[in-house]
């Protein structure tokens, strides 16, 4: 049954405007009280620094312990920082107030189960499910209790220490980029605490510039700090922390991708096996060429952390991410985490005594240029005729040496518009147009 509030990564949407209303999250508050029935661990609610999160917070907290359930307030935690706790401290239920890497204007609501991972379907279906007969259903006889702890996210951030021996990372020089979000006081803290050199960029969040011009969404200011400091690479996360992309010694961004072959092949090199990648159909094709040459195998997933995991699962696979830099290493967590990834890559550069920049060589990269398209309305079509014949055009033009996809986002109305090939100047050119006649055919 398809889903009516849920997409790809729980809920979003333009706060103010339904659902991401605080009356609407007060009612979804009472609908998953009444789906978890075991009220005898308590509920996490973490954040970003969104200036909406804390009024929908506390509807969602307020719903949760009109139905019995005592709900743990943590204030500004990344998303994969609930994940851990949940798994951690035993919470019967995470839930994250964000929007990710949206602007502010926008929030949303993820959770996560007691063992860290994300709702089922199942799960989200029953939620529906009940929100629909919430009118009647009658409040708890004895209301939940709501309480305020701004000290987990220390545990969260000693798991994140354990990665290193203290003083592991001096003579690193090093440049963050924060977002303005839910990683601002604990990334910079935490490569400090363990030696490096930390300059930091966007760590003063006032409500309304998480993600504006800054973090894993927009790497200009990164770069030119990078260059500017003469660090030895920069690290960009995004509002909620759970994606980290890169920028090495000379200016150079380095992907999604490429941080998962440089995973991959510090994985084979430390343990001469790896069993499978997990990428997305937007992943690489020169990640799928560098992994096909070292025999390893990989596999497609649609875009969306959630189905790179669940691929990773029916494989009995532990490592797999996305090109937007949403890394899963399930030895070391349940969802993307954009801290323990960087930690993950600056231990394979420690180990191979090598730099970022040397690292990333064993894949070559092919040019790979994506254009958002916006659209008014319901979510187009993709396989309108026009629409399929726009694409054949360019996949004869590309004659086999390269690709094309079309995708509608799960979060935004956008339809993204990916094309590769070997050529950098021919591949712009050949998605500026696609990108110019899908937007004249969803005009009308």
């Amino acid at each position: 049954m398809k889903k009516k509030y849920f997409g790809t990564d729980g809920i979003r949407a333009t706060v103010g405007q339904a659902p991401m209303t605080a009356e609407w999250l007060l009612s979804l508050g009472r609908a998953i009280g009444t789906v978890i029935q075991e009220q005898a661990k308590p509920i996490l609610i973490g954040m970003d620094t969104r200036e909406s999160s804390v009024a929908l917070g506390d509807a969602f907290a307020a719903g949760l312990a009109a139905q019995g359930h005592h709900v743990i307030i943590a204030g500004v935690l990344p998303t994969p920082a609930v994940a851990f706790l949940c798994k951690q401290k035993e919470f019967s239920l995470g839930a994250v107030i964000s929007a990710s890497h949206n602007p502010y204007q926008d929030n949303g609501i993820k959770f996560f189960c007691s063992d860290g991972f994300k709702l089922s379907d199942d799960a989200e279906q029953a939620i529906e499910t009940r929100l629909d007969q919430i009118a009647s259903i009658a409040l708890a006889a004895k209301p939940g209790k709501i309480d305020y702890d701004n000290s987990l996210i220390q545990v969260y951030a000693e798991h994140c220490q354990t990665f290193f021996a203290p003083q592991a990372l001096a003579g690193l020089n090093l440049v963050l980029d924060c977002a303005h979000g839910a990683t601002y006081q604990l990334a910079p803290t935490l490569f400090i605490d363990l030696g490096a050199t930390v300059h930091s960029l966007h760590i003063t969040p006032d409500g309304r510039n998480i993600n504006a011009a800054s973090g894993a969404t927009d790497l200009r200011a990164l770069q030119q700090a990078v260059k500017e400091k003469e660090a030895h690479l920069g690290i960009a996360f995004d509002g909620d922390g759970d994606r980290v992309m890169m920028v090495d010694g000379d200016g150079v961004v380095v992907d999604g991708d490429e941080l998962l072959w440089i995973l991959a092949a510090h994985q084979l090199t430390e343990h001469k096996t790896l069993a499978g990648v997990v990428g997305t159909v937007m992943s690489n094709l020169g990640l799928v060429e560098a992994l096909a040459a070292q025999k390893i195998p990989f596999y497609r997933a649609n875009v969306g952390d959630r189905y790179v995991l669940e691929a990773l699962k029916e494989r009995n696979w532990f490592l797999g991410g996305e090109s937007s830099g949403h890394l899963l290493h399930l030895h070391y967590g349940t969802t993307g985490d954009g801290l323990v990834s960087a930690l993950l890559i600056l231990q394979a550069m420690v180990k191979a005594k090598k730099p970022l920049s040397e690292l990333k060589k064993g894949m070559r990269k092919y040019p790979q240029v994506m254009i958002n398209v916006r659209y008014a309305g319901k979510k187009p079509d993709l396989n309108l005729e026009a629409i399929k014949n726009a694409v054949a055009e360019v996949e004869q033009q590309l004659a086999g040496q390269g690709r094309v996809l079309l995708r509608a986002s799960g979060t935004e109305p956008l339809v993204r518009v990916m094309v590769e090939g070997k050529d950098k100047a021919e591949t712009k050119a050949h998605a500026e147009s696609l990108a110019f006649n899908i937007q004249k055919i969803l005009e009308g």
